[in-house]
This record gives C-alpha cells, sequence and structure tokens, in this order.
C-alpha cells in the first residue's frame, strides 16, 4: 500500500468542490490521509483504523467505521475500475473516509436500492455500508465516485 500523503488542512478555508489534492494554510487541524487503493485490503484497514483511532474513534464505532470502509474498497476493486483514492479527514469530533474510484458507475440509485438478498452469498455492501455508518455521501467528481462514510466521536450524536 503506497502512502500518498499526511497533512494538515483547514476545512473550513478549503473549497469543498476542489478535491484536486490542494491543500490550504492549517487552522483547526484537521489531519488528512491518503492512499491508493489496492489489494492490500489488510493494509488499508490497518492505515484507517490507525488514523481514526488518532482521531477519537474507539471500539465497536471504530471497527464498524473500518469494516464499512473494507466494502467500499472491495466495490471499487471489483466495480469501480479497480483504481481509487482512500482518504481519511480527522476533524475535531468526527472522522470521514472518502473512497473514490474511476470507473463513477456508482449512483444515488445504487444506495437507495441497497439491500440484503438473503439468498445470495454477496451484492449486500453498501446496505451494510449504510447501516455502520453515521452519514453516507454521494459525489460524482467528473473523474469518477466519491463515497464519503463519517462517523462522529462521540455516539451520542449522529449527524443526519
Amino acid at each position: 500500500m503506497a502512502l500518498l500523503e499526511v497533512s494538515q488542512e483547514d476545512v473550513c478555508a478549503r473549497d469543498r468542490n476542489d478535491r484536486r489534492g490542494g491543500l490550504a494554510k492549517a487552522m483547526t487541524g484537521e489531519r488528512v490521509l491518503r492512499c491508493r487503493i489496492s489489494a492490500d485490503l489488510e493494509g488499508i484497514r490497518g492505515m484507517v483504523r490507525s488514523h481514526a483511532r488518532h482521531g477519537g474513534l474507539k471500539g465497536e464505532r471504530l471497527e464498524d467505521l473500518v469494516i464499512a470502509v473494507n466494502e467500499a474498497v472491495t466495490n471499487v476493486l471489483d466495480h469501480g475500475g479497480g483504481d481509487g483514492t482512500v482518504t481519511v479527514r480527522v476533524c475535531p469530533g468526527v472522522v470521514t473516509v472518502e473512497v473514490t474510484d474511476v470507473a463513477g458507475v456508482l449512483s444515488a440509485d445504487h444506495l437507495r436500492s441497497a439491500q440484503v438478498d438473503p439468498t445470495a452469498s454477496h451484492g449486500f455492501g453498501l446496505w451494510v455500508i449504510q447501516r455502520l455508518c453515521d452519514k453516507v455521501r454521494l459525489d460524482q467528481t467528473g473523474h469518477g465516485s466519491r463515497l464519503s462514510l463519517s462517523m462522529c466521536v462521540s455516539s451520542a450524536v449522529h449527524p443526519g
């Protein structure tokens, strides 16, 4: 697993629509870690676990995020062109992981229609992701799909 970048970023100063990798002046202390998607799922899970733990997630909530990211990365490998990036953002009170792909085939319809078929042995990753994370958001970037998975550090607060 190749680490692309570890940085400090200011969430407030950054243009949310500019995801080309530009970094703004650090003010809030947001910590960002990026790596390329690869078949090294264990390495990606470890990177996400470590960075999210540093951001304050622990126990079952930490493992829920790690499982959700594993499902999202597996979807990129199987359906999203096999290439993309995992970005872990740690801000005060929230950890967000963005999983991007190059194919751009993931749509809001996929998220809305995600369900479990009890007779199937696979194909319920998006359903699992939406049950495990506090917030799931999908964006089409013009370069692919970006699935954002967020977890509040305090389990008493769950964003809508």
